[in-house]
């Protein structure tokens, strides 16, 4: 069967890995979550004590990072040069950096490589800030998920009481409200809609029904690329 690539961006704690991970397993398709690389990056300058606010340290020691994915039964895991840190990267400590970080030209740059070099072969659903935009500008289809910030944040919350991480609601909702904004607003690929993208507003839809929607998106994009090829 013909594969396409299925580029998911949108605003922080939308639940979009969460569907472009429902996507790929129904799809059979590779899941990579690229805010996830910039999340191990982050943290890999966090405990090296280097400023994220000190551009030149920051793209002087980037070669020290080898940011990979395992399969851990059927589920994408996160490693940073080798250990797994899928736990650790979903810190508040991280949160409130990574999108420090990621306006620094030199990481988008190497990430961005990486990123396109995973989706070469198709069949990838990958989800982010500026994957329709720059990484996957020509995947097949794209998605920006969008939602109210009050629900957001108290997904967030929920997601984090859940995983035993003690937090805030109204710290939370600051620290959402202030990555939207540098997100929207860095000069370097800023998060954007792009032109040919299909917002979903998931404010009052489950994860099921949110599912279904972008799977009947998929399912006619794909037979579209098949008839292309006949």
């Amino acid at each position: 069967m013909k594969k396409i690539n299925i580029a998911i961006d949108g605003y922080s704690s939308c639940g979009k890995s969460t569907l472009a991970k429902d996507i790929a397993k129904k799809l059979g398709y590779k899941y990579i979550d690229s805010g996830a690389m910039y999340r191990a990056a982050t943290l890999y300058f966090l405990d090296a004590n280097i400023d994220i606010q000190n551009h030149e340290a920051i793209t002087q020691n980037l070669d020290q990072l080898d940011i990979s994915f395992e399969y851990q039964d059927g589920k994408a895991v996160t490693c940073l040069n080798g250990v797994n840190v899928e736990e650790q990267i979903r810190k508040m400590r991280v949160a409130r950096a990574v999108s420090h970080l990621a306006i620094i030209s030199s990481v988008r740059h190497k990430l961005v490589a990486q990123q396109q070099a995973l989706g070469k072969d198709k069949g990838v659903v990958m989800d982010g800030r500026d994957i329709s935009t720059v990484v996957f500008p020509d995947a097949e289809l794209k998605i920006f998920v969008t939602a109210e910030i009050d629900i957001r944040a108290n997904r967030r919350y929920q997601e984090l009481l859940a995983k035993g991480v003690e937090t805030n609601l109204d710290d939370i909702r600051a620290n959402l409200r202030d990555r939207d904004y540098i997100d929207s607003t860095r000069l370097d690929s800023p998060l954007s809609q792009a032109d040919d993208a299909i917002l979903l507003d998931n404010s009052n839809l489950d994860r099921d029904s949110q599912l279904q929607k972008v799977l009947e998106w998929a399912h006619k994009k794909i037979g579209a690329e098949k008839r292309s090829t006949l």
